[in-house]
């Protein structure tokens, strides 16, 4: 029989009241090698790449004559944009580059699952009911404030049912609070996403994944 893991359930008001059985697909068994190569692709995937240094067909400086080709004893310039004067272009410098690495939606699915058991053997997953109730920003401020201070926790981050996803303008401002619903949450969200705070409407739904 597969042990069946289970996590504290809170009321958004920040008192516990039982306790929540995860589906099986929670109880993956943790390969740090398969999670932090998907980590690494989720990682590279989200950095802008946006290095760039303008050229000198790009500097914003005028393109008149320095001066007169000869008769100066100097060289012949044609343009105050060459690399060689002060705010000129760049020769060779960092261009705007993307790299976008794929992943499986196989590795996608098993890594999820992954950190969320990584995460449960921390002790660092909990529950909370009643989130599409929200109404005011104060309630889950003071649902974290207490939280935090019983799990010893500085940074959250909700896993959103669908009928829970407009309380997103509550929670945003929230410092320390990130949220993202459960359909499209993945191992980057959940592993550096601090205690992960799960709506227990997520779990009403017919099939989890």
């Amino acid at each position: 029989m597969t042990h069946m893991a289970k996590i504290d359930l809170y009321t958004i008001k920040g008192v516990k009241s039982g306790s929540l059985a995860l589906p099986k697909s929670f109880d993956e068994k943790v390969n740090m090698n398969t999670l932090a190569q998907a980590l690494r692709i989720y990682e590279e995937n989200t950095h802008p790449g946006l290095r760039n240094t303008k050229t000198r067909s790009e500097v914003n400086r005028t393109t008149k004559k320095v001066y007169k080709q000869k008769g100066t004893g100097g060289a012949r310039h044609g343009s105050r944009r060459a690399n060689l004067f002060v705010g000129g272009g760049v020769i060779f410098g960092p261009r705007p580059e993307r790299r976008i690495l794929n992943i499986s939606d196989k590795l996608k699915i098993k890594a999820r699952s992954m950190a969320f058991a990584y995460k449960l053997g921390k002790k660092e997953v909990v529950a909370v009911s009643g989130l599409s109730k929200i109404a005011k920003t104060k309630e889950p401020a003071g649902f974290l404030k207490k939280l935090g201070t019983e799990l010893k926790a500085k940074r959250f981050t909700f896993v959103l049912s669908e009928g829970s996803v407009a309380v997103n303008k509550f929670i945003r401002n929230l410092k320390d609070a990130n949220l993202v619903s459960y359909k499209d949450v993945n191992a980057l969200d959940i592993y550096y996403g601090g205690t992960i705070i799960l709506d227990e409407g997520i779990f009403k739904t017919k099939k989890l994944s």
